[in-house]
């Protein structure tokens, strides 16, 4: 679903957000690539990341803007490209109040609250667009990720067991959060 472009101000930096396109394929897999080598708390390894072709992100993106119940937005403070946050409808009827929210971000651009505003924009759309419950699962050894979902009103629900399995045969559990719109 394509939603209208927004502008909110970071101190005195402009944070445009607006639905992810085709045409930004190549800047967000560069973006898949290093924030997969920044984070170990990412789905992706940094070779699956690098792995995605130009045209399959095309494809994505182009699916994610003719989906009436998926929206990615694009964050873009004083013309760079600093992060995504998306959310994903369940789709059938009984779940259809409910979706799955993403969100991440350069490194360097945390802790500056550019990750607030993405997600209560992200809220705002999915609430005019007659979602519920948001949800999601973070890792509970990211402990900055958890601490920013409980200040954006997310809920620990359950814990997944041996989530993630690392290269060094160490396990993490996720966290299950939900969020009431």
């Amino acid at each position: 679903m394509i939603v209208k472009e927004k502008t909110f101000l970071i101190g005195e930096k402009e944070l445009l957000l607006r639905s992810a396109m085709p045409e930004d394929a190549a800047m967000i897999l560069t973006y898949l690539k290093k924030t997969a080598e920044e984070s170990k708390f990412l789905l992706r390894e940094p070779d699956e990341a690098a792995a995605m072709t130009l045209a399959e992100e095309e494809a994505f993106l182009l699916a994610q803007n003719r989906s009436p119940q998926d929206v990615m937005l694009v964050g873009i403070l004083d013309g760079t490209y600093v992060g995504n946050c998306s959310y994903s409808g369940l789709g059938s009827r009984r779940v259809r109040h409910r979706a799955t929210a993403a969100i991440a971000l350069y490194q360097k651009y945390t802790g500056m609250g550019i990750g607030q505003k993405m997600f209560e924009h992200l809220f705002s759309v999915a609430a005019e667009n007659g979602f519920e419950q948001l949800e999601l699962e973070v890792l509970r050894g990211n402990t900055g990720a958890v601490r920013f979902y409980e200040r954006m009103g997310f809920q620990t629900n359950g814990v997944l067991p041996r989530y993630f399995k690392y290269a060094d045969g160490s396990y993490d559990d996720a966290l299950f959060m939900t969020k009431r719109l």
